[in-house]
């Protein structure tokens, strides 16, 4: 049964998106058959995997909704072992609709729960807040990727963060379930400046053994690929930020082992 696992935090531009195509392409390199799931408004992940948003017509917020199944709207990409649940950029009052189900926080769950075994990987860009969308990525999850950017104030806002994982975690107990924080990831270092160093430094302390090993560094190639629709690690696999995607893929099939 595959491990499903949410990328994580309030905080925009710290990096879910570009963490969730790549480590995506990086376990599908080492021969993993993953899903992504894209949860954000922006729809960059979509987009990022070489989906034309005009090209389908429900995305992954119908099913949250009840109007589509995981099935109706699961695309294939170039890559045979990724496929990919869309997001659409015109959504209407989509928390409205979520928040009037009585199952809300169980919806993505529920609808998760045919497909799961076909996958060894379920990897959800969760949308920057922390709303009902968020709650029913984390319920779906059995773990949490929290990306931190290496740079000035990348501690504020992880409180909020970890009171809604708490939260998580108590509703899942019930049913026997569990979510743990499976990595924290340190994003966008840029080694001339000394302070990323010191950002490094503070979140290891706080953290302890949930810091990944593997930094991603600021890196152009990132945003390079992003304009050429592909993950980083197609658009140019030898620049330290592929390198450094597929060392995180490597610890994260070492941590689910």
């Amino acid at each position: 049964m595959g491990i499903i696992i949410s990328i994580a935090n309030q905080k925009g531009g710290v990096g879910k998106t570009t963490t969730a195509i790549n480590l995506a392409s990086s376990l599908a390199n080492l021969g993993k058959k993953v899903l992504l799931i894209d949860l954000d408004y922006q729809a960059n992940a979509t987009t990022c995997m070489g989906i034309n948003r005009g090209s389908f017509d429900k995305s992954i917020f119908d099913c949250l909704t009840l109007d589509a199944t995981i099935n109706e709207i699961t695309m294939k990409t170039d890559n045979p072992l990724i496929d990919v649940l869309p997001a659409k950029t015109t959504v209407e009052s989509i928390e409205e609709k979520i928040i009037l189900n009585s199952n809300r926080d169980f919806i993505l769950h529920t609808q998760l729960r045919p497909i799961r075994s076909e996958y060894e990987y379920i990897l959800i860009d969760c949308p920057p807040s922390l709303g009902y969308i968020t709650i029913n990525a984390m319920m779906a999850s059995d773990g949490v990727i929290v990306p931190v950017q290496c740079e000035f104030l990348a501690m504020d806002g992880l409180t909020q963060l970890l009171n809604t994982i708490r939260f998580v975690q108590s509703k899942k107990k019930v049913n026997k379930e569990t979510l743990t924080i499976y990595g924290v990831l340190l994003t966008m270092l840029d080694t001339r400046i000394a302070s990323g160093f010191h950002v490094v430094n503070e979140v290891k302390t706080y953290f302890g053994e949930k810091v990944f090993q593997t930094i991603i560094p600021r890196n152009v190639s990132c945003s390079n690929a992003t304009f050429y629709g592909v993950p980083v690690t197609e658009y140019s696999p030898k620049s330290k930020s592929s390198i450094s995607y597929r060392q995180l893929a490597k610890e994260v099939i070492s941590r689910n082992e």
